[in-house]
């Protein structure tokens, strides 16, 4: 393999996944030995339990297209490509001086933050759910406390 350019770019996290996966990297310890080092195995299970295991690159390039209004620097639109954050609070510490960049006027019903907290959740798709998770959704009833007997 040659390097045409080194450093060219900062990537995705959903691009490094997608490197991982054609260097034969799997969530199985024993499929990565001898095919990848242990450090890139453990980056690939860490980014197949974020939203990059479920983003597409379709999916990526529509949120560039769309979120271009809001005059975003390119490490803010890979930051909330990477962390898809899904409310006010986890967008304004990506963007710096979200307050003064993005709008909010109530009187013209204007709130270009909560528009790309939308637009986030519209284009890319959640993470997956945690196990925790499936378990509370699958149990409808509420468990019932055990009662001692004397």
């Amino acid at each position: 393999m040659k390097i045409l350019q080194a450093n060219a770019g900062a990537l995705t996290n959903l691009e490094v996944l997608e490197f991982l996966r054609a260097r034969g990297a799997t969530s199985d310890p024993m499929g990565c030995l001898g095919a990848v080092a242990p450090s890139e195995c453990k980056v690939f299970d860490y980014l197949v339990n974020t939203a990059a295991c479920n983003q597409t690159r379709g999916a990526i390039d529509e949120f560039v297209k769309r979120c271009e209004k809001f005059k975003l620097a390119k490490a803010e639109k890979f930051n909330i490509i990477n962390l898809r954050p899904s409310n006010q609070a986890l967008i304004d510490p990506i963007i710096e001086y979200c307050e003064k960049r993005l709008t909010k006027d109530e009187a013209r019903g204007i709130d270009e933050v909560q528009e790309l907290v939308d637009l986030v959740l519209e284009v890319l798709p959640p993470p997956p759910a945690k196990p925790d998770e499936e378990m509370q959704d699958l149990e409808e009833t509420p468990t019932e406390k055990p009662t001692e007997e004397n």
